[in-house]
């Protein structure tokens, strides 16, 4: 009796493209947060690369796997991989006076890569409009504020107006700042392709 041998294909190369890309995408979450500075305007919050992070990963990847890169950054910093702001790692960092803010990046990638990709197929972000792409990450830092706002309110016990001025307002004008470098880092992709 002779059995067959044919393979058989579990997962896809495009799931495992997909995979790969996410991975890569949490990998770089955590380097950019070691780029870190105290911001005087809100000294218990420091400044970091990570809302970077995840505007690129919901321009590049779209809603579901630019949100599972940042699960897999979260899933990897809560075991214990020092990839969390400054070195910091473990479940402690998730529930701490800015743990809003991590638990707030899988939304907010996977609102920008909505804003920037809809709910079809990935569109090119080299030829999504501007204002597109700068009402995605808008509408993904609304995201991120929201939650860190109350992480902030909540663990820090502290008033919601210093809460909103704490965790919000003095991170504006750095939140713009990386909005542009969002832009200018597609847009210069754009210029490579051609």
């Amino acid at each position: 009796m002779a059995t067959s041998t044919d393979s058989v294909e579990l997962v896809g190369d495009e799931v495992t493209r997909n995979l790969a890309r996410a991975a890569l995408f949490a990998a770089l979450m955590g380097a950019f947060a070691y780029v870190s500075f105290p911001n005087p305007l809100s000294p218990g919050i420091p400044v970091t690369l990570q809302v970077l992070g995840v505007f690129l990963a919901g321009i590049f990847l779209g809603p579901i796997w630019g949100g599972f890169a940042m699960v897999l950054y979260l899933l990897a910093g809560a075991l214990g991989l020092p990839v969390f702001s400054g070195g910091s790692a473990g479940f402690g960092a998730l529930v701490s006076q800015t743990g809003g803010y991590l638990v707030s990046y899988p939304f907010a990638a996977a609102v920008v890569g909505l804003g920037v990709h809809g709910v079809g197929d990935l569109a090119d972000p080299r030829l999504v409009s501007v204002g597109r792409l700068v009402a995605a990450m808008v509408a993904g830092t609304v995201v991120i504020y929201t939650l860190g706002i109350l992480g902030f309110w909540y663990v820090g016990d502290v008033g919601i107006v210093t809460a909103v001025v704490g965790a919000a307002v003095a991170f504006v004008p750095v939140e713009a700042l990386k909005i542009a470098a969002a832009v200018g880092i597609v847009r210069s992709e754009a210029v490579a392709a051609r």
